[in-house]
């Protein structure tokens, strides 16, 4: 695992669900006006609040692999808030399920098959593959609820876009950094080979 530098100026981790103001009290009733929701719109609920269960489980995952690591990179906290944040908007969607009289029958979705998180990047890579993903979901979700006219459904769903995008910006921004480190370990190992090389034929 390559080691982690400090950084001068880090571009700061989403606020944590702890530390975001609360998000509107729906006013009674509101859901329940609407109606019952569109069959298609609750399965594709179900199906996002599912794996919004399998990633909180991959974020953990990766916490316990860098666990106790004095080395740990930087964004470690980030998972560890976003294994309790995905839980949390799980319960999110199957509350909303219950407030529109729809069925709870959340799929199985297949687990990460991954104990070994590799470098640093690797890690941020894998992160970033599950938040494209279900940002991809909740899309899909809005352009459903829109061709079903389900306008209370797509307010609700402002509020994960938006953390979603947030979360995805964070993620590229250490990407990037991470490589960079990377590619200056390296370069700085060569040099100390090439130098140990030239003093050796001195």
């Amino acid at each position: 695992m390559a080691s982690t530098a400090p950084i001068l100026a880090l571009d700061p981790a989403p606020a944590s669900a702890s530390a975001s103001p609360p998000a509107p009290a729906r006013a009674q009733g509101q859901a329940q006006a609407q109606g019952p929701l569109s069959e298609a719109c609750g399965v594709a609920i179900n199906y996002i609040a599912s794996y919004e269960l399998n990633v909180s489980d991959g974020y953990l995952s990766m916490v316990c692999y860098f666990d106790e690591d004095p080395d740990a990179p930087v964004y470690v906290p980030f998972f560890q808030d976003q294994a309790e944040v995905k839980k949390g908007h799980a319960r999110q969607f199957i509350r909303y399920l219950k407030e529109r009289k729809s069925k709870v029958c959340l799929p199985v979705v297949k687990r990460l098959d991954k104990e070994y998180w590799g470098t640093n990047v690797q890690a941020i890579v894998m992160a970033l593959e599950l938040e494209n993903r279900l940002h991809k979901l909740l899309q899909d979700l809005q352009n459903l609820a829109s061709q079903k006219n389900e306008t209370d459904l797509l307010e609700f769903l402002k509020r994960f876009v938006g953390k979603q995008k947030r979360n995805i910006k964070y993620l590229e921004y250490q990407h990037s950094y991470q490589k960079e480190l990377e590619r200056l370990t390296s370069k700085e190992g060569i040099s100390e080979q090439f130098g140990e090389a030239s003093a050796r034929q001195a």
